[in-house]
């Protein structure tokens, strides 16, 4: 181990991973992708205040470019002394700065990741699984999430989600909403040359002139 580091704490899952960092602000954390219970990236998304990070995978390398082109370190398993080495050498001497959103906008998901979206609610860290989502509503620099339990604020973009939620399912009908299609009972005129759509649960969303040629199509109208 170089004599420049100090280990604080190992974790076994995000979760845990969490409260370390949360108790010990460490300078550098050796994160995994694939981890149980929540992702690498996942884990990071949660994080107020960010450490350096080195990712550390076994075989995940839709992510290794997003890395490469931000500057952002990485091992790649199985890694030696030497690779090590050069990583803390390069964390030590840089003091990078690691532009985490890009990374994580950029890198592809797994599969997992594709099928719910990790949120925190004050101190408690929720798992809404995709099919739960109602519709998503742009709000500033987040996106609430709307669901039959209630809306859920996270922190990314409506690009993000546009591009990594299933066509089939949802579509963007504004430049602040997308919907489930399953949710959409009735498409309704309003006003001149403007539409709104209305859900199942009662609410109504504005339809973009751009977005409505699109809803028409994913209906099969």
């Amino acid at each position: 181990m170089d004599p420049n580091i100090t280990v604080l704490e190992e974790c076994n899952n995000g979760f845990e991973g969490l409260k370390a960092i949360k108790e010990h602000e460490p300078d550098l954390i050796f994160l995994d992708i694939q981890m149980p219970k929540i992702t690498g990236f996942e884990m990071l998304e949660l994080l107020d205040q960010k450490p350096q990070v080195i990712f550390t995978t076994a075989f995940e390398e839709y992510a290794i470019k997003a890395f490469e082109a931000n500057a952002i370190d990485y091992l790649l398993k199985p890694f030696d002394q030497q690779r090590f080495n050069k990583a803390i050498t390069k964390c030590l001497s840089e003091q990078l700065t690691q532009n985490f959103k890009t990374v994580l906008e950029e890198a592809s998901l797994t599969p997992a990741q594709n099928e719910r979206v990790v949120v925190k609610t004050g101190s408690k860290i929720k798992i809404l699984p995709v099919y739960d989502i109602i519709y998503l509503e742009a709000d500033d620099d987040y996106v609430n999430i709307h669901t039959p339990e209630g809306a859920f604020l996270k922190n990314k973009t409506m690009s993000f989600f546009e591009k990594n939620l299933s066509e089939k399912e949802f579509i963007r009908i504004h430049r602040s909403y997308i919907v489930k299609l399953d949710q959409i009972t009735k498409i309704e005129n309003y006003e001149k040359d403007s539409h709104i759509v209305l859900l199942r649960n009662g609410q109504k969303l504005p339809v973009s002139k751009n977005g409505y040629p699109k809803l028409r199509a994913a209906l099969g109208m």
